[in-house]
């Protein structure tokens, strides 16, 4: 049965909606539940960054950019971290579906990225290392080529050995992609791992460095791994890493503030049903900070709105600049509507057992998503001229 990206976000709004009943389980949580990627994958998620020659719902970016942000601005409403892991998918399958090239080897291998993510394999990226202020380029990994590793996608064969963290979905997902510099190189590549199957604790190829314990996002399990002779494949793009990574950099920014956009929301919408209990009794401080709140999270839903019109435009140099300022913008307005939500809501909103202190270190997370705050500001100075 064919799939409509409508009829997919319709599903997993459907389940979003079941999950908020269970919000103070999940927000608990400090690890992933592998049943709520099954039940996105029942849905058809995965689906929506897959070709739709290749049974999924995927057009172009500026024609799928916008129903797919959507749908996880649903899901982080009722699960941010399962939101940001699941956003993590498309994100990287990026690099194939941005791309314009025609040559015959990137055909095969980005036939068979969409055909592993049509099987229900989940992708995910772990690339930042430490030291590298968070810019992929910086990386000190090594790949070392070796023909007779068994293929599990198209494309040449290497072992990747460095230190890598950050490792969003880390467990959960079976490919990930990376960066390293390939033995008699000098410029980094881009590399999907094989990481099925593969529990730190075996020491198959994989050592877990450190759980994660990250106060925003708490159970993506962002966990920093070594990686020693991890298969891997390389990215059959003939063109430089900054290159391949800019051409998907808008879409991906426009679902990282998707995500966060989703947990404003809801943020929002549930202190506005407990103001509005109390509205009478609310001094003018309050009153103050709930209009200039209420009025910060409209300021970022037309940032969002602004980046997803840039990219229907086709205009890569527009897309770009406009991607990256709302990320900026809507990172700094969700952190700071948060906090006047608090200032009205009162001091209970400091604790664990309030939603609101969850969702503020949540919205804290997309300035540091990549590129993270000196990065992206450098990116947006050169395209602002």
């Amino acid at each position: 049965m064919s799939r409509t990206a409508e009829g997919i976000g319709n599903a997993v709004a459907d389940r979003a909606d079941d999950w908020r009943t269970q919000r103070t389980d999940r927000q608990l949580r400090r690890h992933l539940d592998p049943a709520d990627f099954a039940t996105l994958r029942a849905c058809g998620l995965p689906l929506m960054a897959v070709p739709v020659d290749q049974g999924g719902t995927w057009v172009d970016v500026a024609t799928s950019t916008r129903a797919l942000a959507g749908t996880l601005r649903h899901l982080a409403g009722a699960d941010p971290s399962v939101a940001l892991v699941s956003a993590m998918h498309p994100s990287v399958l990026g690099y194939w579906l941005a791309s314009s090239e025609a040559d015959d080897a990137w055909a095969d291998q980005a036939a068979s990225v969409f055909a592993s993510a049509a099987a229900g394999d989940q992708w995910g990226t772990i690339t930042s290392e430490p030291g590298s202020g968070g810019d992929i380029a910086k990386t000190k990994a090594v790949a070392t080529r070796d023909h007779d590793l068994a293929p599990f996608l198209a494309g040449d064969r290497y072992r990747i050995t460095g230190a890598k963290h950050f490792g969003s979905g880390s467990g959960v997902c079976t490919r990930m992609v990376t960066t390293a510099v390939p033995e008699g190189e000098d410029a980094p590549a881009v590399f999907v791992l094989d990481m099925a199957g593969r529990p730190w604790e075996s020491g198959d190829h994989v050592e877990m460095v450190a759980e994660w314990d990250g106060m925003g996002m708490r159970a993506t399990q962002s966990h920093a791994l070594r990686l020693v002779g991890t298969p891997a494949v390389r990215m059959a793009s003939t063109r430089p890493l900054d290159q391949v990574s800019g051409a998907a950099m808008p879409f991906i920014e426009a679902l990282f503030v998707a995500v966060v956009l989703g947990v404003l929301d809801e943020a929002v919408a549930t202190a506005k049903a407990q103001i509005r209990d109390k509205a009478d009794s609310l001094r003018p401080y309050e009153q103050v900070e709930w209009t200039k709140a209420e009025r910060d999270h409209w300021l970022a839903v037309q940032a969002h709105d602004g980046a997803l019109r840039a990219i229907e435009s086709g205009d890569p140099v527009a897309a770009a600049h406009a991607a990256l300022r709302a990320k900026q913008s809507v990172a700094e307005l969700a952190e700071q509507t948060l906090l006047r939500l608090g200032r009205v809501l009162g001091g209970g909103t400091f604790s664990q057992r309030s939603p609101f202190s969850h969702w503020l270190e949540d919205v804290r997370a997309l300035g540091f998503l990549r590129p993270p705050w000196a990065l992206a500001d450098d990116a947006l100075f050169l395209t602002s001229l």
